[in-house]
C-alpha cells in the first residue's frame, strides 16, 4: 500500500480542480486528513484518495485512479 501524505494529496486535488476543471466530492470526513474524496471530471480518471490509520496522531492516504468510474461511484456522481 502507497503512503501518501496530505500535503501530496492536497497539491493533487489542486491541480485536478483548478488546472483541469475536475471536481471533488467527499463521501466521508476525515479525522486527520481527508477521509473519502472522489476527484472525477467528463474525459478525465477518476481518483479516489481514502485515508488510513497509522497511529493515534497520524494517517496515510492511499490514491487509486480509474479509467471508468466503478458503478458505485458513478451513482454518487450522477446524484450529486
Amino acid at each position: 500500500m502507497n503512503n501518501h501524505t496530505l500535503q501530496s494529496c492536497e497539491n493533487l486535488i489542486h491541480r485536478y480542480v483548478n488546472k483541469l476543471g475536475g471536481e471533488i466530492i467527499t463521501i466521508k470526513e476525515g479525522g486527520l486528513g481527508l477521509g473519502i474524496t472522489l476527484l472525477h471530471g467528463k474525459g478525465k480518471y477518476t481518483i479516489l484518495i481514502k485515508e488510513f490509520y497509522i497511529t493515534t496522531w497520524t494517517s496515510g492516504h492511499k490514491v487509486t485512479r480509474y479509467r471508468k468510474t466503478p458503478k458505485k461511484y458513478q451513482i454518487l456522481i450522477d446524484n450529486q
